[in-house]
């Protein structure tokens, strides 16, 4: 379980346009037509990253909270998926649906989407605000596989209060941390 953190993703910055297949409903997606009205959560993700699977739970927790208080939540996979076939497409589905994620699982086959947001692991979250700038890049909280600290989802939780709150953005945004993206 290599661990590889997060590259900086500069406040202010625009978040980047897409076009991705919802591997929940097989329709394709763009950022425009999934985005929040008050934010959006665009986080990279995957299926088998154990990094993933210890916060899962948080985060259908904090998408169906907060996407009632219009922040949307958008997860993207980007991984090879023909060295790592768990992350497929279809695979992705029957993750979507046994864990009830209240949000689309876009599959970013080309890997462009993760370039264009320098994406660097599983989980890497982006908070953005009304106007796609963005606000957040950081870690869900500082809890990790076996080191026995909860998963609260605190440091994503305060951005996205921050936001929705009128509040400065956070100053100290520590980097996520997870496996690597798996690169072609």
């Amino acid at each position: 379980m290599a661990r590889t953190e997060s590259n900086e993703f500069k406040n202010g910055t625009i978040a980047p346009d897409f076009k991705l297949l919802n591997t929940v409903d097989a329709t394709f997606l763009t950022l425009d037509s999934v985005k929040g009205d008050k934010g959006t959560v665009i986080m990279f993700i995957c299926n088998h990253c154990p990094f993933v699977i210890h916060v899962n739970d948080e985060l259908v927790k904090m998408a169906n909270e907060y996407q009632q208080k219009g922040i949307n939540f958008i997860a993207i996979s980007s991984n090879d998926v023909e060295n790592y076939p768990q992350d497929a497409p279809k695979l992705m589905q029957k993750i979507a649906k046994e864990l009830k994620y209240p949000f689309p699982y876009l599959y970013d086959e080309t890997q462009v989407v993760a370039k264009v947001y320098d994406a660097a692991c599983t989980p890497d979250f982006y908070v953005f605000d009304a106007s796609l700038k963005s606000v957040y890049h950081g870690q869900l909280d500082d809890s990790r596989p076996g080191n026995g600290k909860p998963v609260t989802g605190k440091d994503l939780r305060s951005s996205l209060d921050n936001l929705l709150e009128n509040k400065p953005v956070l100053e100290n945004q520590k980097p996520s941390m997870g496996c690597g993206i798996k690169w072609k």
